[in-house]
């Protein structure tokens, strides 16, 4: 049974970091012009930020399980508020991504702790569940994130748009601070470092968790390559105005939202070995349709495949989430950092990596797609999956 209250203050948690990436993405060449560089450059504002976002966790884990959740959580809002106003007021390329790597910083400590209570009140099917429906909540921001940020660069300038997330955090902050219980279970007493390679060890080592750890960073890259890459083509490319460009983005976010409200009833029915080959299936196919169809310059080829892409990442993501953090009932803020870490530190530089090569956008991404398929065919080895899946 989902406890509702939770999964509601969980929910204003997990708005922090989808709304740091998507609001101002119509107004990134305005303001690429506005502080004198180059789209690319503006472009890796977000992967500075999701970079952060990965690798503070390997602080903020520890911290979760030492000091608990809700000490690190209300950290991590502060400093995403000031943060947020340090980018309204930024005057420079240089500020503005200092300002970001900062937001990434204080939104890490969030989502740690966001996702060590679903362990910490959760069994693994259950954990996949409210990571679906998270991942639901998550996909609603790319739909409505773009139209309030176009609505504010056009009425208030790009700035709005920062100022909105400090107002944000100051309001969730509030009733994060009010209604959130501590839910570790274990003596904040215990001698827990910083950063302890061998609490990590033991996680990483695990052949669940990596396994579920890969296909989570994996499949995260994808949908990074698609955010940070689609202004870029279909804006410039392909010619498409700011309403054009939220229209397609917002009709993606649309069928993302379906598929993440539907997974956890797909895994409850299915369980997670049948929820996951789903997942891995429809996103290797949106890798082939991208590939074929790479000579197809409409948006709509290059959307439709990105949007088989969101089915299978919604399919996936919650039920491996779950899956990768199920064996760790005493260190769930650690191996949630970790899972964090490879999510969007390791996707990150996964998808740095890609765009370095000589390829163009659709075959960078139709790549990342099809990474998933020697995964698919390990999971579909009977000497492998029956390793890899854990019930309750």
């Amino acid at each position: 049974m989902l406890n509702i209250k939770l999964l509601s203050v969980l929910m204003l948690m997990v708005v922090f970091s989808p709304l740091a990436i998507d609001i101002f993405l119509p107004a990134l060449p305005i303001m690429a012009e506005q502080l004198d560089t180059s789209l690319t450059t503006m472009q890796s504002s977000v992967t500075i930020f999701l970079l952060a976002m990965g690798f503070g966790q390997f602080f903020s884990g520890p911290l979760a399980d030492k000091f608990g959740r809700k000490p690190v959580a209300l950290v991590g809002i502060c400093i995403y508020l000031l943060s947020s106003l340090l980018c309204a007021y930024a005057n420079s390329v240089e500020l503005h991504l200092f300002s970001r790597l900062l937001t990434g910083l204080g939104t890490c400590g969030i989502v740690v702790a966001a996702f060590a209570v679903v362990r910490d009140h959760c069994n693994a099917v259950q954990s996949g569940m409210m990571y679906s429906y998270l991942n639901g909540v998550i996909c609603c921001i790319p739909a409505l994130a773009p139209i309030l940020g176009g609505w504010l660069t056009t009425n208030y300038g790009w700035q709005s748009n920062f100022l909105f997330m400090s107002l944000f955090s100051l309001f969730a902050g509030v009733i994060i601070f009010v209604f959130l219980k501590e839910s570790n279970p274990h003596s904040s007493d215990e001698e827990i470092k910083l950063v302890s390679l061998s609490r990590y060890k033991s996680i990483i080592t695990n052949r669940v968790f990596l396994f579920h750890g890969i296909l989570v960073m994996l499949s995260m890259a994808v949908i990074i390559a698609y955010v940070s890459s689609s202004p870029a083509w279909l804006m410039v490319a392909l010619s498409l105005n700011q309403d054009e460009f939220i229209f397609w983005f917002s009709i993606n976010a649309v069928v993302n939202i379906f598929a993440c409200l539907s997974a956890p009833k797909i895994l409850q029915k299915n369980g997670a070995f049948k929820t996951i080959n789903i997942g891995m299936t429809i996103l290797v196919a949106g890798g082939l349709l991208m590939f074929v169809s790479q000579d197809v310059a409409t948006a709509s080829a290059f959307m439709l495949p990105i949007m088989l892409s969101s089915i299978g990442f919604s399919l996936i993501m919650g039920t491996s989430a779950g899956q990768a953090l199920a064996p760790f009932a005493n260190k769930a803020g650690t191996a949630s950092a970790l899972l964090g870490v490879m999510q969007m530190s390791g996707s990150a530089i996964v998808v740095l990596i890609i765009q370095s090569l000589n390829i163009t956008i659709i075959q960078q991404i139709s790549l990342l797609m099809l990474s998933i398929f020697p995964l698919y065919l390990i999971w579909n080895l009977k000497r492998f999956n029956s390793k890899l899946v854990i019930d309750n």
